[in-house]
């Protein structure tokens, strides 16, 4: 029986393919666990509890996301960072997810963030990190502007490398994006933790 979530997805997919016909297709972003895998299909269960079952593509892109320190956040580190508004004007970083070099300047801005309401999402690069009572202040530039950063000890700090799809296992920690192909809900690119590594975002 098609879950909610499954009968949602279809419905958001199906309305925005159908809005941007002659464009590129639609894209519906989903966190969540693993719940088994095949060698053409992956159930998830979403962080709202349903469970979906989706296909894998044979070109099907895996990125493994790991932790890394705080302290490995330096001057001119080009980072990401979901955080939530302050009433000094700051923001308060939820997680940071450290870019490799080849990945430099990937969505470079500040913008609105679906992880959690008001949350936001800021890539740029490190200006000036110092320390805070309780983890790191970071300054950080992008084209259009600057924004200060507050990294508490406690926020998962990440970065990421090309994974496979042996991180695709029952209980892995994933997010995902899924297009519809063929009419059919279709991973297009996907994270993963690895050894129970939980994906702050």
């Amino acid at each position: 029986m098609m879950t909610r979530l499954h009968a949602a997805l279809l419905s958001i997919l199906y309305c925005a393919a159908s809005a941007a016909w002659a464009q590129a297709p639609a894209t519906v972003r989903m966190r969540g666990t693993v719940q088994s895998v095949s060698a053409s299909t992956l159930t998830v269960k979403d962080r709202s509890g349903e469970v979906v079952e989706l296909l894998l593509p044979a070109a099907l892109v895996v990125t493994e996301v790991y932790p890394i320190a705080l302290a490995d956040i330096q001057p001119g580190s080009f980072i990401g960072t979901a955080a939530l508004p302050q009433a000094d004007g700051s923001q308060r970083a939820i997680a940071v997810t450290v870019f490799p070099e080849s990945a430099r300047g990937a969505g470079e801005g500040h913008r609105p963030f679906d992880l959690l309401p008001q949350s936001t999402m800021t890539n740029a690069t490190v200006a000036e990190v110092s320390a805070a009572a309780n983890g790191r202040r970071l300054q950080l530039k992008y084209k259009d502007g600057a924004m200060l950063i507050v990294v508490p000890e406690d926020a998962p700090v990440v970065t990421f490398r090309p994974g496979d799809r042996s991180l695709l296992v029952p209980g892995a920690s994933v997010s995902l994006s899924a297009q519809l192909v063929d009419g059919k809900p279709t991973v297009q690119r996907i994270n993963a933790g690895k050894n129970g590594f939980k994906l702050p975002y």
